[in-house]
């Protein structure tokens, strides 16, 4: 029996690979572009950049000497006796793999966006590319994309069909599936009357929508204050923090005020604007028959045309104007119907006749 060399019994202890064959090695040397693994087997085995990820990344940052890491042979013989390896490949067959059964399972999966598209968000898990549309990003049209960018976000896979390239996620089933749960709570915990809080969503000309943390209640414009309120978009924000009051609760609808009764002006007017006060207000409109008069918010009074002077006056805008300052008595109170009535004539000295002027000079004739 003859005896065999060194180089033949090395040989011989040295495993054998195939291309497509699955094997784990040792990280002998690692560079910015190229990872040395040893697999167990006559020659080395090198995995380039290309072959880790489909994400620029430098090796030098991802292993270290010593790390084991599984991978799959491309070619046990690059020509220059060099066995090609991939990590890529593998992870997306496995991550492939992975997709398929959180599919079946309707798992929620968690990765971070990667790419941002025209028409959605790319992820990635385990090497395996997920496309999720514009239109299941959120349940309402999303603008501006670009802020998932770098992003963890979480999703469910609702299309799996890796033949065609099409792994479809799905983030806006979540949303809803959240704010349900989220209203369902809210509606459990609220009730007319109660006082909450809440940030503002949107502004319009006829009013707020206020986020309560579960569903939005309108604030309309006649329950923005007691007073006047002339345009929202100059009293609210958008993202500002308000205390609202719940108003009405009609299935999901919720309707808003800021009309505390506490801040009521009508409740101490009986005593402030009493018949026979002397009051100051703003000309805040104007009719033909008279002006309304601001006495404070949610107070106003009727200045009647025939109460504004002691000389003939034919139109209210002909001798008072919007904004206007006016000092008045009040000639009659009426709590029931909310209703005031003012006159600047009370307070004007009465206009002398023409024969009372005579009759003053003859009285000075005589007295000389």
């Amino acid at each position: 029996m003859s005896e065999l060399s060194f180089e033949q019994m090395l040989e011989d202890s040295l495993k054998t690979i195939r291309n497509g064959e699955v094997v784990e090695g040792t990280v002998i040397d690692v560079k910015e572009d190229e990872i040395i693994l040893n697999i167990g087997y006559k020659s080395d085995g090198i995995l380039t950049k290309s072959e880790y990820s489909n994400t620029p990344v430098d090796l030098t940052t991802c292993v270290s000497v010593g790390d084991t890491m599984e991978v799959k042979v491309l070619k046990v013989n690059d020509g220059e006796g060099q066995v090609l390896l991939t990590y890529k490949r593998l992870a997306a067959e496995r991550g492939s793999k992975r997709l398929k059964e959180a599919f079946e399972n309707e798992e929620v999966l968690t990765a971070k966006v990667t790419q941002v598209l025209d028409g959605g968000l790319s992820v990635v898990v385990d090497e395996s590319r997920v496309f999720i549309p514009a239109s299941l990003v959120s349940d309402t049209y999303e603008k501006n994309l670009a802020k998932y960018n770098d992003q963890e976000i979480s999703f469910v896979i609702t299309e799996f069909n890796p033949r065609r390239g099409r792994i479809i996620g799905n983030r806006k089933q979540l949303v809803l599936a959240e704010k349900a749960e989220l209203q369902k709570a809210l509606f459990e915990r609220i009730q007319v009357g109660d006082v909450v809080e809440g940030v503002i969503k949107n502004v319009t000309d006829f009013g707020a929508f206020v986020d309560l943390g579960g569903a939005d209640g309108l604030l309309h414009i006649s329950e923005m204050s007691w007073g006047r309120v002339e345009n929202p978009k100059k009293v609210f924000k958008v993202g500002e923090k308000i205390t609202v009051l719940i108003k009405d609760i009609k299935e999901t609808k919720i309707a808003l005020s800021l009309k505390f009764e506490d801040q009521n002006p009508w409740l101490d007017a009986a005593d402030k604007y009493a018949v026979g006060n002397i009051v100051y207000g703003r000309v805040a409109r104007m009719t033909d028959f008279g002006a309304f008069v601001e006495l404070e918010p949610g107070v106003d009074a009727l200045l009647h045309v025939s109460q504004i002077s002691r000389e003939h006056v034919e139109k209210p805008m002909d001798v008072l104007t919007i904004g206007q300052e006016i000092e008045a008595k009040v000639v009659d109170f009426n709590e029931a119907d909310r209703k005031i009535s003012l006159s600047m004539k009370a307070l004007q000295a009465p206009v002398e006749e023409p024969e009372d002027l005579v009759d003053d000079e003859m009285d000075a004739d005589v007295e000389e």
